[in-house]
Order: C-alpha cells, then structure tokens, then sequence
C-alpha cells in the first residue's frame, strides 16, 4: 500500500483551478501523506484587513472578529445596501452560515450543492455524488445538481466569496490551535462500502477510495459508530478541512463534525 501511486482520475478533476496547486496534485494520495499549505487566489491580498485584526486579537476573540468583518464586509444585516431591490429576502439572507447548517442537516439539499459548486470552483474538484452518483457531466444527475448549485447561488450576496474567506479563518486557526501539525485522525461511518469508489485494496483493512469533493467526517469514532456499520479512519491533512464545530460557535450543533475537502485518500476500515 505504502507504494500505491493511485492519483486523482481524470474525470474527477477540472484542468484548472483558484488556488496554488492543481487539482491533480491536491487531490492525490501523495498529498494526502505530504501536504502543504492550500491559498486560494487573491484572498489573502483582498482582505489583508481582516487577517491583521485576527492576528491582534485575543484568542477568545478572533471568531467574533471573524464574524463581525463579514457581517459588515458583505453587508449581511443590510442587503439593500448591495443592491437588493426584491420584495422577498429569503435568499438575501442566505449566507455562510445559513450553507454550513444546511448542510449539517442534508449535505445533498441546495445548500450542499452551493458548498460542493464551491469546492470544484476553487480546488478542481468535481463532486462524484449529489443525492445520486455523479459520473456523466451531460447525464441528467449531474444537471440536477447545477441546478439546485444555481438555486442556491441566486440572489444571494458574493457566497462563494464568504465560503472562502470561512476556509481561509479556518486554516489560520487551525494553525495557531495546532501549531507543527500537519494531520488530524477523523472518522465516518458507513453502511456499505459499494457505496464508496474503491481504487484498491491493500493488507489489515486498507483501502484506497476516492472522497466525494467535500464530506462529512468526526473527531470521535464512537460518533461515527452511530452512522454505519463500518467505520473508515482517515488522516486528513489539516490543509483540507474547510470547517469545523469549534471553529464558529454556535453554527454546529454536537457530532464534532468536520467538513473535509476530498481527493483520493487512505484509509483504513474497521467494523463496530
């Protein structure tokens, strides 16, 4: 296993991306075992403003800061101020918080689709499940999945922008919180790893699969004993964690859950 050279297949990846490595590269089982660090395009130039007051601020405080910048940035609590003239503000108030609980609730609802859309705009990613699989760009899944993406992106205030601005707090954090690290043992449960794409098997309960392009997973395995009869254990690379419940309090509830950006991965799968 440990000479396995399975990389990112070609239908799984976009030839470009918004971030510093391509997706062949972020997504393979190399940089699962040698990461490094992931910066989306402009975003560090863009808001150079917030990521000083991170750094002066107490460690209690950063997620208020946090929040406080784009409430006032995107002008969450007054969309009327960005243009909007609609009668009905629904999804003027559809903001990053209102996608990550949505997709807490249902990671193939509309929301789920706004956060894997985002994924495969940034990272190159390309979801392989939405509510069914994803294999055929022109089948009738993969439109399902554009459409409930474009529903979810409509109306709203830069979203995708907010998402990276959340991944960008989430790796500062992260690396403050954890300072040397480079990976974190998470867990999922499963029912039936049919359900999973399989790209090789190995010794002593080693797989290697290839991840949906943003998923589900928990710090505590008795967690993940609750969603399925097997359990996959996976070192994630700090660098693919998108969000996580102690990172905005208050946005999660329980689960310690962890929303972690995919690509081919090792892992290694034990029954209850």
């Amino acid at each position: 296993m440990a000479a396995h050279k399975a990389s990112l297949p070609r239908e799984a990846r976009l030839p470009i991306n918004r971030c510093n490595l391509p997706a062949v590269v972020l997504g393979s089982l190399t940089y699962q075992r040698h990461p490094s660090p992931l910066m989306l395009d402009g975003v560090a130039e863009l808001h150079g403003d917030l990521f000083r007051r991170l750094q002066a601020a107490a460690p209690e405080a950063r997620a208020a800061v946090f929040r406080d910048y784009l409430t006032v940035h995107f002008r969450l609590e007054r969309p009327e101020e960005m243009g909007f003239t609609g009668q009905k503000k629904s999804r003027a108030k559809a903001n990053y918080v209102r996608m990550i609980r949505g997709w807490s609730f249902d990671s193939d609802s509309r929301e789920g689709a706004v956060l894997k859309g985002w994924v495969e705009s940034r990272f190159g990613l390309m979801p392989r499940h939405h509510g069914q699989p994803l294999r055929d760009p022109s089948g009738a899944a993969y439109r399902r999945y554009l459409e409930m993406r474009s529903q979810g992106l409509y109306g709203t205030n830069a979203l995708e922008a907010q998402l990276d601005l959340v991944y960008a707090f989430c790796q500062q954090e992260l690396a403050l919180r954890h300072p040397g690290a480079r990976h974190v043992t998470l867990y999922r449960g499963v029912n039936r790893m049919a359900d999973h794409e399989v790209l090789a098997k190995g010794d002593g309960g080693h797989h290697v699969i290839l991840l949906n392009n943003i998923s589900s997973f928990t710090h505590s395995r008795e967690r993940a004993c609750e969603f399925g009869d097997y359990i996959l254990a996976v070192d994630v690379p700090l660098s693919k964690i998108f969000f996580h419940c102690g990172l905005l309090p208050g946005v999660l509830q329980g689960e310690d859950e962890f929303l972690v950006i995919g690509g081919v991965v090792d892992v290694t799968l034990s029954t209850l």
